[in-house]
């Protein structure tokens, strides 16, 4: 399929081929018939694109702020990597469109193949053939209502979010700055709410639009009709609301605001503009500043975004999903004419050339629409095209991994996110030996960056064809949490050797599905992505430790820090929690250097479970405390150990520096740049490729991933129950 994509590095604009997106449970697949494109927002994030690097910087100091505090943490070639790898990938556009249903995932009754739908979401109503929409992010068209005015659902459910912030009356009069396409449906629907209008823009076209729309009266910000209609229609007070909908990096609009807004009235900010609030103006009047969050409540929140959790409506009656569904009735009934607001119609085909047009000036538009080739009528009853369905394979194969010293290791990537492509395929892409075979992501734009950025022969959506395909050696599972254990039984059972990023399993229950795939099938070629033991300064700090004698005391401090708000991290109901997710980094590190499986967990939280505290005990009665906090100075080092037994000690600091102190002297010490952090990954992938080309044994013991696996689901268990939790031994 294809889809409208913008390399945020070089600016270029792109109609990209691109695999199918699947169908995942609590969405649909729709077909798009039109799109949408908001000549402001979209046109700013294109401007931006064009920019320089310092001129991006200065667009955006927030991410500046980002990339300083990784490359404090991560230093300078790790947050290079990871910089660059964001700028020079394929980012998608669009965020408004409607469309019909194509195939509906689990848990959706709402829809049926065929039905109409807007759909909304910066990740999900994109420039694109077909989008996979979650639930709470598309609604059903109304009967009669025409598939391009659906289109406009998005911005329409901004502006009414808007509307709604400023709390309008019957009788009340309201100002608008900015009669772009979001100013122009807000005017629409304050006066459909019984409220006079009066309508700031420079451009004469859009004023007069606005006056045909429902304004009272409309004009330029410099002029004195603006403020001559305002104290018609107030009797000199001042208006009730001022809505900004403008954008740019004037202060006039919020100027203007307080000067026109009557006492202790309100100020709703919609648009992306300056807010220097002028002090003196806005205390005398006792003015109130509101925000509208974007299409209304439930953005940015993941659990009800992607996961479907509505809000109980006697408590949020106005949420994203039923101001986008009272927008599209609103169209129906006719009281908001979105017909005079196209100012063109081009097909998807063309859509590259249509935003240089805009970008250039050559296209003046207040909206713009994508027409996308194929039916757009309701079809209920028309046939949905087949789609593959992945099916666990299931064989008794065992795997006989020996190769001929010079064969290539063809290698599969299940996901290609953020980690897998900063921290894991740049060590592969050059390695020689390794072949990138194919690329499967649910994703249909992150698996063509990856094959573009990486050099992979194919990108797909089909895990069925990779897991099929006898060529491949091993597959990599770097996916969300919830579908690693899933994904690596697959693999396992179809013969694959697997490397999966951290965790095994989220649950007891998962981890036994993945031993039954070993069982099943014969094959234990597996590695999880405890890469911390192969970093070199840990290795060369435990060779120069030397052999202990008598148990051990290690302590390991772990600043993990807040979480931004929105990450998925966030989301326990369906990840796991914070711990269950990367605790087993910690636990294997300990056991490393230990030398043993823990036998058993004792695991206290402070209040609200910020800050754990967990402790592992070893069959020769070593112990090893794991400080787990979030709480902490995000300018202190990410991680701290040190392993204290018979006179010596072992000192590690966040993988920069280490030391080893024997007796009265430090006998050895090591420092590096905070730039040559090295955590281990090319050491690991360089023995994990070692060991699928050589049929030898795995880097990490089948047994000792299991143990790790299973004390950390044991964190949460001693949690619930208070007490220390015994481990089983594995066999």
């Amino acid at each position: 399929m294809k889809q409208v994509v913008q390399n945020y590095k070089s600016g270029e604009l792109a109609l990209l081929d691109v695999p199918v997106p699947g169908c995942k449970p609590d969405g649909v697949l729709v077909r798009t018939a039109y799109s949408l494109i908001s000549t402001g927002t979209e046109l700013m994030k294109v401007s931006e694109a064009g920019m320089s690097m310092v001129g991006k910087a200065r667009s955006r100091p927030d991410q500046v702020a980002k990339v300083m505090q990784s490359v404090a943490t991560n230093g300078v070639p790790a947050t290079y990597r990871k910089v660059m790898g964001k700028l020079d990938s394929y980012t998608p556009l669009g965020y408004s469109l409607c469309g019909v249903v194509e195939q509906v995932g689990t848990g959706i009754d709402d829809v049926a193949v065929g039905d109409l739908v807007a759909c909304a979401g910066n990740e999900h109503a994109l420039h694109a053939e077909l989008n996979w929409v979650p639930k709470n992010l598309y609604a059903r068209l109304p009967d009669g209502l025409a598939p391009r005015h659906a289109a406009f659902g998005t911005v329409g459910s901004i502006a009414m979010q808007g509307v709604r912030q400023g709390e309008p009356q019957l009788g009340e009069v309201a100002l608008v700055i900015g009669l772009g396409l979001i100013g122009q449906l807000v005017v629409q629907l304050l006066a459909a709410s019984g409220v006079r209008v009066v309508g700031v823009d420079p451009d004469p076209v859009r004023c007069e639009l606005a006056e045909r729309l429902g304004a009272a009266a409309c004009g330029d910000p410099a002029s004195a009709a603006v403020e001559a209609a305002v104290a018609e229609l107030t009797g000199g007070h001042g208006v009730d609301q001022v809505y900004l909908a403008a954008g740019g990096s004037s202060n006039q609009p919020v100027e203007l605001a307080a000067r026109l807004c009557r006492d202790r009235g309100r100020v709703i900010d919609i648009g992306k503009c300056r807010l220097d609030l002028p002090w003196n103006a806005y205390y005398e009047k006792e003015l109130e500043v509101r925000f509208s969050r974007s299409y209304g409540p439930g953005r940015y929140d993941p659990e009800y975004e992607l996961e479907g959790r509505d809000y109980p409506i006697g408590y949020v009656r106005w949420t994203e999903r039923r101001n986008l569904a009272c927008f599209l009735d609103l169209l129906a009934r006719g009281r908001i004419d979105v017909e005079p607001l196209v100012s063109h119609i081009a097909d998807f085909d063309d859509a590259v050339e249509t935003y240089q047009r805009l970008k250039d000036g050559d296209l003046k538009a207040v909206a713009v629409l994508f027409r996308y080739p194929g039916p757009v009528a309701n079809t209920a009853e028309a046939e949905a095209p087949a789609m593959a369905v992945p099916a666990v394979r299931r064989s008794g194969h065992v795997p006989t991994p020996a190769r001929s010293a010079k064969a290539s290791v063809r290698l599969a990537f299940a996901g290609a996110g953020n980690y897998a492509t900063s921290m894991l395929l740049p060590h592969l892409a050059q390695r020689d030996g390794v072949e990138l075979s194919t690329v499967v992501t649910t994703t249909a734009l992150s698996a063509a960056n990856a094959k573009r950025k990486f050099g992979f022969a194919e990108a797909t959506t089909d895990l069925d064809a990779v897991l099929g395909d006898k060529s491949i050696d091993a597959v990599f599972v770097v996916t969300r949490h919830s579908s690693h254990a899933e994904l690596t039984r697959r693999a396992l059972l179809a013969g694959k050797a697997v490397f999966v990023e951290k965790p095994l399993a989220l649950t007891e229950d998962e981890l036994a599905g993945v031993l039954a795939a070993v069982e099943e099938s014969g094959n234990d070629r597996l590695q999880v992505g405890f890469n911390r033991r192969f970093a070199p300064l840990l290795q060369e700090a435990r060779k120069r430790f030397g052999v202990r004698t008598g148990p051990a005391s290690l302590r390991y401090l772990v600043n993990a820090g807040r979480l931004q708000h929105g990450s998925w991290y966030l989301q326990q109901g369906t990840e796991g929690s914070r711990f269950a997710g990367e605790g087993g980094h910690f636990v294997d590190t300990a056991s490393w250097l230990l030398e043993a499986d823990p036998v058993s967990v004792y695991a206290v939280a402070t209040s609200g479970n910020e800050d754990l505290q967990v402790v592992l005990r070893y069959p020769d009665g070593s112990t090893a405390t794991i400080s787990y906090v979030t709480t902490g100075s995000p300018g202190f080092p990410k991680e701290t150990l040190d392993l204290v037994a018979a006179g010596k000690v072992l000192r590690l600091d966040d993988f920069v520096r280490a030391a080893v102190y024997d007796g009265r002297r430090k006998r050895w010490v090591s420092s590096r740049l905070p730039k040559a952090r090295d955590k281990g990954q090319s050491a690991e992938l360089a023995a994990f490729i070692k060991a699928v080309r050589t049929g030898g044994p795995m880097p990490v013991p089948l047994e000792s991933l299991v143990a790790t696996t299973a004390a950390t689901l044991a964190v949460q268990t001693g949690l619930v129950s208070g007490a220390p939790v015994t481990l089983a031994r594995t066999r």
